[in-house]
């Protein structure tokens, strides 16, 4: 079952009705997936929850899909979190600088919760074929999703995608095509052709359950750290998706009684060469122009406008945190040492959050002594690395004396 009660536009407060295909609301924003929660409450306690086996189905209560055969698993496990314990003490820190590592979920990045749900709730609705725009991860995800549900998928990319995400979007069924452009124009793609296709479009934000997914995250991370939440959370932010979802999961723990008023800073982090949200956030506008000319390696935090732009700024602003961008060249330099010191492989996205903690704590936004999360939001796996060129020839002496 599900506690699933309507859907909210997230800008005027309208209701629509559940059980119903929806996309965006009429006013054209997101559409927020509200419950019972006072019933969700009485139906599961921590204690119970403590006794499920992990991957984020745990929380199904907290989720829309109502019936248990839609449920789509990829085997989904709860991500580790873990500790730079090098970093801390180069850093000086008496507080704790942890790692939440979403690589380890199915296709290698976070995008396998929003998606795992959004395609659930397609099943359950009865829709069979998806379309969507994406710069590499989140068109796995949901290929990988819709082939296990029997679902048709069409996904655009940005021509510059690297080829291991496009050919492991193909590979698990998705039929992809490289654009040439932007993700938000692999977006108009999809838009213009939903009528001529007829795909459901599951762009970020365009349909109301990406959102529930991602909002697994606050969930897991709340219980983990025994139901007692952080001072501050580096989230690298392109569509924002996972920072609307756990500021949507904090506030619904507190409802129901299982967590208090505390909130951690909400920081959304981006690059220099594509910070809509971080100008947004100093101009003291709510909504992010389109970004010109946007560039960054780090695709994931490439994405130059954001249909949920007002959210995220909203989360940032009312949890007094902040939108930081960080420099194109420390991304990859601070991802190579972190591999070296920590033994920690961080995606490009993910380095770009230490990168921004190191400068928030020089700069006294961020406390020494503060516990803080990093979201390294794919396996680092999936980029390019430093090529090795050092060779052996076994048919001539070994000189052992140089190593």
């Amino acid at each position: 079952m599900t506690f699933l009660t309507h859907l909210e536009c997230s800008y005027t407060g309208e209701r629509y009705d559940a059980g119903k295909v929806h996309g965006l609301s009429a006013a054209g924003k997101p559409l927020l997936v509200r419950y019972d929660l006072a019933a969700l409450g009485r139906a599961v306690s921590k204690e119970q929850l403590a006794q499920r086996t992990d991957g984020f189905w745990r929380y199904h209560e907290f989720l829309p899909v109502a019936r248990a055969e839609n449920r789509i698993s990829l085997g989904e496990v709860m991500t580790p979190l873990i500790r730079m314990p090098h970093s801390e003490k180069a850093l000086g820190v008496s507080g704790e600088i942890i790692v939440k590592d979403e690589g380890r979920l199915p296709t290698g990045s976070f995008k396998a919760r929003g998606l795992c749900v959004a395609v659930s709730m397609a099943k359950e609705l009865g829709l069979n074929h998806l379309a969507m725009p994406t710069n590499g991860n989140a068109g796995a995800a949901m290929a990988a999703y819709a082939s296990a549900a029997g679902m048709k998928t069409t996904i655009f990319c940005p021509d510059d995608t690297p080829a291991v995400n496009v050919e492991e979007i193909a590979l698990q069924g998705g039929d992809v095509y490289r654009v040439n452009g932007l993700i938000n124009d692999c977006g108009k793609i999809v838009g213009e052709g939903k009528e001529a296709a007829g795909w459901f479009d599951v762009s970020t934000l365009k349909e109301p359950y990406r959102i529930e997914g991602k909002k697994t995250m606050g969930l897991e991370l709340a219980e983990q750290l025994g139901w007692e939440l952080p001072d501050a959370i580096f989230y690298p932010t392109g569509g924002g998706t996972g920072l609307i979802g756990m500021w949507k999961a904090f506030d619904e723990l507190e409802a129901i009684g299982w967590i208090g008023s505390k909130r951690p800073k909400m920081i959304a982090v981006q690059a220099k060469g594509c910070a809509p949200i971080v100008k947004a956030w100093e101009d003291g506008e709510e909504h992010a122009p389109l970004w010109e000319n946007a560039w960054t390696a780090a695709a994931g935090i490439r994405v130059p406008i954001a249909v949920g732009d007002f959210l995220i700024l909203r989360a940032v602003r009312a949890s007094d945190g902040f939108a930081i961008a960080v420099e194109e060249e420390e991304i990859f330099a601070t991802r190579d040492a972190i591999a070296r010191e920590e033994g920690l492989l961080l995606c490009p996205e993910g380095a770009a959050t230490y990168v921004a903690f190191e400068q928030s704590l020089k700069d006294g936004r961020i406390s020494k002594s503060d516990r803080v999360i990093l979201y390294n939001c794919a396996t680092g796996l999936k980029y390019p690395m430093p090529s090795v060129d050092k060779f052996i020839d076994r048919t001539k002496p070994v000189d052992y004396e140089r190593f």
